[in-house]
């Protein structure tokens, strides 16, 4: 499979060395470092782009692929305010997105058991349930959009939840996430329930990018053979 590459950052250079590991054939990496652009004859040679860069970048490198016809695969979070619009692309003009804010499988795996323990949650009052993260001070936005899906989950689950906040003080009806920025740290999210008699946690800890990269070379593998929008729950079967 021939991939392109939006973004030539640590993640990019991490999905390189894992395509290349799994056989394909990297035709372009599209950065402010590089000569690649959208109207190279690297671009039109992929089959699908995997685009991991910034916010302020995201939306436009979607649409740079959709006047192209290119699948695209992203992990880029904090431009979710845009998503209805990628959605019309792939339901109504025939494009294909693949987006996930995380795509380690065993945090996807964790979303499901986040999901589950909400559900739990729902009839024991208790409770109060709050989040923490951990990244890389280089992360640019803020709580990671890894935080915002497991929040998410939680909303769905627990009635007495309608919303998050990174504010010291929330409401009742909110659920508190701190976010913390630390060394190279690339990724920790921890659900905590805390009652007046226990404490109920669950935690899971990235070690490195790794796990990150081959999601994504898995995510782009299935794009490649399937359309419209599209998510890690499509892959994994959840």
């Amino acid at each position: 499979m021939n991939i392109a590459l939006i973004g030539y950052g640590k993640m990019g250079k991490e999905i390189e060395k894992i395509a290349l590991e799994r056989g394909h054939t990297i035709t372009a990496k599209i950065d402010m470092q590089s000569e690649d652009t959208f109207d190279g004859e690297g671009f039109a040679a992929a089959d699908v782009a995997i685009e991991f860069t910034m916010p302020e970048a995201a939306y436009n490198n979607f649409v740079e692929c959709f006047k192209r016809n290119k699948p695209v695969v992203s992990g880029t979070t904090g431009w979710l305010d845009k998503m209805s619009e990628i959605q019309d692309q792939c339901e109504n003009k025939g494009q294909t997105f693949f987006y996930a804010s995380n795509f380690s499988v065993g945090v996807n795996i964790f979303f499901e058991i986040n999901k589950k323990l909400a559900q739990l949650m729902n009839g024991v009052t208790d409770y109060e349930v709050s989040m923490e993260e951990t990244h890389h001070i280089h992360k640019k936005d803020s709580p990671s959009g890894t935080a915002i899906t497991l929040a998410e989950g939680i909303i769905e689950n627990l009635d007495r939840k309608q919303g998050w906040t990174e504010e010291q003080f929330p409401n009742d009806n909110e659920i508190q996430i701190e976010a913390f920025r630390r060394e190279e740290v690339p990724g920790i999210h921890t659900v905590i329930y805390d009652s007046e008699v226990d404490e109920i946690i669950i935690h899971h800890s990235a070690k490195s990018r790794k796990g990150f990269a081959l999601g994504a070379v898995l995510a782009a593998e299935f794009t490649a053979k399937n359309k419209g929008f599209l998510g890690m729950g499509d892959m994994l079967k959840f």
